[in-house]
């Protein structure tokens, strides 16, 4: 199969790719640069220049490939609903040209801001009004078209390469004010997931998902933010502490409405439906390795 990928040289995108080469499917991936052209060719993937603001090179992407692995997304949440109707632009145009086509079209959503204070499954519908990404909801409007859609929706994905989702802000966050903190006892939780068993499932969803599912890539399905921040304070060396929610705005900035947020996730769905199985390293032991995010 020929897959157009949009974030291929991302930190997903570069997990992603060589499991559907390894597959036998002919990779093409979107590329805004010189460089991650570069990246694209050593990965043996063919090369489409564009962005995700470039709604025709999307178009002309979508149309020439058997199916769609949408992984970009403009990663500043301090514009996070501008970014969200950028991503919304950027799958209608590419799923316009797939109508009609059964072909699969695979976007992107998250966890955390699904159901908070509960265990969210994959048959809990897409996020609420005001959330500002909007994926799920764009894509699907394209089931009912020819469009064989789907959603895999992101925890905190880590695994090598000093990645972690938000984690690195909060990483950030904490070198910059000296403590690692987490709000009130700390109890609420993140779900997370190894980017090699994400990459896998992507390739399961092109490969056997159907149209409307969304799949959920969790392999820890809650991890206290207490145990999180006690895990970056060892990494950096600085004090681990409590504040209220009320210092939480202050302290976190922008990141704040998810410092505080209690999302776990399921994906026991996902793993009957698709036979995917999470088999990497966990995410505490995996950040807590010596030099993690230094690499």
């Amino acid at each position: 199969m020929r897959v157009f990928v949009t974030g291929a040289t991302g930190f997903i995108g570069r997990a992603t790719v060589p499991e559907l080469i390894r597959a036998g499917h002919k990779v093409t991936g979107l590329s805004r640069s010189e460089a991650n052209a570069s990246t694209l060719a050593a990965m043996g993937a063919d090369v489409h220049p564009g962005s995700l603001e470039d709604l025709d090179s999307l178009k002309q992407g979508a149309a020439a490939a058997d199916g769609v692995i949408h992984l970009g997304f403009i990663h500043d949440f301090s514009r996070f609903a501008e970014n969200g109707q950028i991503d919304k632009r950027a799958i209608e145009a590419m799923g316009s040209v797939l109508e009609g086509t059964d072909k699969p079209f695979i976007v992107t959503s998250g966890v955390a801001l699904l159901t908070p204070g509960r265990l969210s499954t994959e048959e809990d519908p897409a996020h609420a009004d005001g959330v500002p990404r909007v994926s799920e909801a764009a894509a699907f409007a394209f089931t009912g078209r020819g469009v064989r859609a789907m959603a895999v929706r992101l925890p905190q994905v880590h695994g090598g390469e000093g990645k972690c989702g938000l984690l690195e802000f909060a990483l950030n966050i904490a070198r910059e004010k000296g403590v690692s903190a987490y709000i009130g006892d700390g109890g609420n939780r993140w779900a997370a997931g190894h980017r090699l068993d994400v990459a896998r499932l992507y390739r399961l969803a092109l490969e056997k998902g159907l149209a409307g599912a969304a799949y959920h890539a969790i392999a820890d399905e809650g991890v206290p933010m207490r145990d999180i921040a006690q895990v970056l304070g060892r990494q950096l060396n600085v004090p681990v502490v409590s504040i209220t929610p009320e210092e939480a705005p202050d302290h976190f900035g922008w990141l704040a409405m998810f410092a505080m947020i209690d999302a776990p996730a399921s994906s026991a769905l996902t793993q009957q439906w698709l036979g995917w199985k999470p088999r990497e390293i966990g995410l505490l032991a995996d950040i807590g390795q010596p030099g993690y995010f230094a690499a």
